[in-house]
């Protein structure tokens, strides 16, 4: 099947299914002399694993990774790393009974009319679980960007109708919570919300917000290869994700020009902007701001209520989904966010290299 490959310069294949014996993926484009090894890519995967509060799937898994291939002694070679993460907890017994009915939410339905198959365990390529070979791919993105002096730091800011201070937000405390939360009050309103939830065999969606800073001007290119055009193909490439908007966003559809616009100023003896409505992106090149956008997440679908759907047969039936399942995915998700909008930079940075023929000729000048 194709769609399974992201980039261009820094070009990700993710492969495996939720049951499978491993969930991986393929980078190739990273650059050779980075300094990598297993532990800096762990230390991703443990923010994204199940089984981590009681607002996530109570599936155990360790999601240790192996790198394969690409990196010798400690460092990148330049050519393709291969890392894996082994499933070790698969109950696909638990999704025998939905191999015959379309699970409402799902890409049960669509799977199956495309392909005439599908891999009702757990949702094979369509599980979330796929989103841990993004996650592994991020991390090596991220330690790149962050020897380019770009960090990318993506958080909840609601959970159903609970919102953040979001002028005040409190990054300190955000791992000091399960719900990534950079608001503590915030979070303990969100906790009494997801339970009312789990009470009523319900679930929960929410919104995860990004902000990117040091990323120098001109990143990204005009017409179809626009940056926020990327950020919002790579995020909304999230199964969970319904909806994305950078900078002011929809509120920009309600705004004068006069308001909606970022007057510039000089500063240090560079152009900076007054405002950032724009989200740090104008003409689809990043303009020196910080990068904002935010990632609508969709509540869980897999939940216990009754729901009414139809059965392969033609059949209209009533179903209670139960096995493991998380209350709400945004917690886990955020992470996921982060990987994706790192890769997607880190791709438009490489391409940037190569956009000014001064900068070829710096680069390429003989002694």
């Amino acid at each position: 099947m194709p769609g399974s490959t992201f980039g261009n310069q820094f070009k990700i294949m993710t492969w495996g299914e939720s049951h499978g014996k491993g969930i991986g993926v393929v980078i190739d484009g990273c650059p050779a002399g980075l300094t990598l090894c297993e532990e800096d890519i762990q230390k991703m995967l443990d923010r994204r694993k199940p089984g981590q509060s009681k607002f996530s799937t109570p599936r155990k898994e360790e999601d240790l990774v192996e790198i394969l291939s690409g990196v010798f002694e400690g460092r990148t070679t330049g050519t393709p790393i291969a890392l894996m993460v082994h499933n070790k907890t698969q109950r696909s017994g638990d999704y025998h009974e939905i191999a015959s009915y379309y699970r409402p939410g799902h890409a049960d339905f669509t799977f199956d009319m495309k392909y005439g198959f599908r891999d009702y365990r757990g949702g094979g390529r369509s599980s979330g679980r796929e989103t841990v070979a993004r996650v592994a791919a991020g991390a090596v993105a991220g330690k790149i960007l962050e020897e380019l002096g770009v960090t990318v730091r993506a958080y909840t800011e609601s959970i159903g109708p609970v919102i953040i201070d979001t002028e005040k937000p409190n990054f300190s405390v955000m791992n000091e919570n399960p719900l990534y939360m950079p608001d503590m009050e915030a979070a303990r309103k969100a906790s009494a919300y997801l339970e009312e939830c789990m009470k009523a065999c319900d679930s929960s969606g929410g919104i995860i917000a990004c902000i990117v800073h040091g990323l120098p001007v001109g990143i990204g290119e005009t017409v179809f290869e626009k940056l926020d055009a990327r950020l919002a193909h790579a995020v909304m490439s999230i199964g969970a994700v319904k909806g994305f908007e950078i900078g002011d966003g929809f509120r920009a559809a309600y705004a004068k020009g006069s308001e909606n616009n970022d007057a510039f100023r000089m500063k240090d003896g560079k152009p900076v902007k007054k405002t950032n409505h724009s989200g740090g992106v104008l003409g689809g090149m990043s303009d020196g701001s910080e990068i904002f956008f935010k990632a609508a997440i969709k509540a869980t679908p897999s939940i216990a209520s009754v729901q009414e759907t139809v059965n392969r047969n033609g059949e209209e039936i009533e179903i209670s989904i139960h096995g493991r399942h998380d209350p709400v995915i945004v917690p886990r998700a955020v992470v996921v966010v982060e990987s994706m909008a790192a890769i997607t930079l880190l791709d438009a940075l490489l391409e940037n290299m190569s956009s000014r023929m001064d900068r070829i000729r710096q680069f390429y000048k003989r002694d």
